[in-house]
């Protein structure tokens, strides 16, 4: 009897001594459908029931371990060729694919950011190609020069000395060089000016003129009036030949008229600019007139001038 109650004495002070245990927590069984079976095109769905815990349970390490062995096992071998480098080349590429750099073929497309700088390009390279063809049938309409003629109203030859004492015989000559001046421009208007009207002797310049710049509209003409002139010229032995009465030539004279006309026409602003030039030379013959005081005809220079 002594051995029976300490026994009970054991048994009741072991269970006032152990921790109370926490009441099992409730299992939930979700059921998945599956397709288990194909019969004559009928499909049977089946339900798995899987053990998941109460929201206020935490999954265990080894639910979470099957979990992720699952997950690893669905993938395939083939999806993991090229390591991270493949994973980070497909994110590129979807964001290549985001900013529109691909079309629907998958070829690749001008990027956004260089439509501007594409479209300076263009309009620069149509811009340029248009002066080019401005430029180019602006040249073959080249101005037309035609001499006329040339009056001398005075050609008197004395003695006299230059600047510095030295004796010399002198030269004044006034005369009036007129040619005609034509626009061939269908388009365009031209700025015209020259170089100076040279009228020499041999080497020797007796008399200067210059063209007054004018404008001359597409298509048109004008007569050019130029005077020529030279006041005491010393001669220093260049017309020794000449014949001269109380400084009056009785003798022709030959000279030479040289200058150059100069054509500007603006047919885009000063982007496209195109420029003539006519040499003019011209071979002339002065011929005093037999009655002194008599006035001077014009001498025709219509066949005695080059053009080039």
């Amino acid at each position: 009897m002594s051995m029976h109650a300490k026994t009970d004495s054991e048994v009741t002070s072991l269970t006032a001594s152990s921790p109370t245990r926490s009441p099992q927590r409730p299992v939930y069984y979700v059921q998945s459908p599956s397709r288990d079976s194909h019969d004559g095109g009928k499909t049977t769905n089946s339900f798995h029931s899987t053990p998941v815990l109460s929201p206020s349970g935490s999954p265990s390490r080894q639910s979470r371990n099957s979990s992720s062995t699952r997950y690893s096992g669905s993938v395939r071998p083939g999806s993991r060729k090229g390591g991270p480098h493949h994973l980070k080349g497909e994110k590129g590429f979807d964001a290549i694919e985001e900013e529109g750099l691909y079309d629907e073929n998958g070829r690749r497309g001008i990027p956004r950011r260089c439509y501007f700088p594409a479209f300076v390009v263009g309009f620069f390279v149509l811009f340029t190609f248009f002066a080019l063809v401005l430029w180019g049938a602006a040249r073959p309409q080249k101005p037309v020069i035609t001499m006329r003629s040339i009056a001398f109203d005075q050609f008197v030859v004395n003695a006299g000395a230059d600047a510095s004492g030295v004796a010399t015989e002198m030269v004044t000559l006034n005369a009036t060089v007129k040619f005609n001046f034509r626009n061939r421009g269908t388009f365009f208007g031209v700025h015209v000016s020259s170089t100076p009207l040279d009228l020499a002797y041999t080497e020797l310049t007796l008399a200067t003129g210059t063209v007054k710049k004018f404008y001359q509209s597409r298509k048109g003409h004008r007569l050019v009036s130029v005077n020529v002139q030279g006041v005491r010229v010393p001669l220093y032995g260049g017309g020794v030949n000449w014949s001269s009465e109380n400084g009056k030539l009785t003798a022709p004279v030959p000279l030479n008229l040289n200058f150059t006309v100069k054509a500007k026409a603006y047919v885009l602003g000063k982007l496209v600019k195109p420029k003539f030039h006519k040499k003019v030379s011209c071979a002339i013959v002065y011929k005093p007139p037999k009655v002194i005081n008599a006035i001077n005809k014009p001498i025709s220079l219509k066949n005695s001038c080059t053009v080039v």
